[in-house]
């Protein structure tokens, strides 16, 4: 979402807003994460019952912050239950890393074509793991028994849940920036010693085919370095 035309005094409802959500970043309230949902809700863009992990009492936290009449969750979004962890079947996986790809808390440890394994304290039980797993290896567990909405979380797990997002997406950032790097400098490298890379004959089609793709490394080049500076 994009942050122009928002003012501060919505920027700090968000935040308000955002500190009661229970930071599971599950998306079943149909944004990306909980920061995003709270954005929508602080500019009137969405409702406030579509959080299934907070349940009622999430409901009831976001209406005394924004005055709004309390609602019930809406069923479209889920239902609220008791806490769940992911268990992997090890003995099934096949280390194909989509899970850990998924989870937004970095919960999910392994390697290419190794076990998995889940740190269950970082897990929010947001359950995308589950459909991309390409052999049905990963069960959701519950372990708060009939304790649902609040009453099976706290804000302490809500501040590790948050904590754990934040340092992934770092880890993502700084993963992207280096691939960009990587790329910048491999194409620099081509541009460099486009000749070695061309093996049309000598003569009018070799040097056409050597413009064309110096217009595209240029062009790619361009485009990169304008991304990096954030024009």
């Amino acid at each position: 979402m994009h942050s122009v035309g928002i003012t501060p005094a919505q920027r700090a409802l968000a935040t308000r807003i955002d500190a009661v959500l229970p930071q599971t970043q599950c998306t079943r309230c149909g944004y990306p994460d909980c920061a995003a949902y709270a954005l929508a809700i602080a500019l009137s863009q969405a409702p406030v019952n579509q959080c299934p992990p907070g349940g009622a009492q999430g409901i009831e936290r976001i209406t005394q912050i924004t005055n709004q009449p309390l609602q019930s969750l809406n069923p479209e979004h889920g239902v609220e239950g008791p806490r769940s962890v992911a268990v992997i079947d090890e003995n099934w996986c096949i280390g194909c890393t989509l899970c850990i790809k998924a989870c937004p808390t970095d919960a999910i440890l392994g390697s290419n074509k190794l076990m998995h394994t889940v740190i269950a304290p970082w897990c929010t039980g947001c359950e995308l793991c589950l459909p991309v797993c390409p052999v049905d290896c990963i069960e959701m567990v519950n372990v708060t028994g009939e304790k649902t909405g609040w009453d099976a979380w706290s804000q302490k797990d809500a501040g590790v849940a948050r904590e754990r997002y934040t340092l992934r997406q770092r880890r993502l950032e700084q993963e992207d920036k280096a691939y960009q790097q990587d790329t910048l400098a491999e194409a620099e490298m081509k541009l460099a010693d486009l000749e070695s890379h061309t093996t049309s004959p000598a003569g009018p089609a070799k040097e056409a085919e050597l413009q064309r793709k110096r217009t595209i490394i240029e062009a790619a080049l361009a485009k990169a370095k304008a991304r990096q500076s954030g024009a």
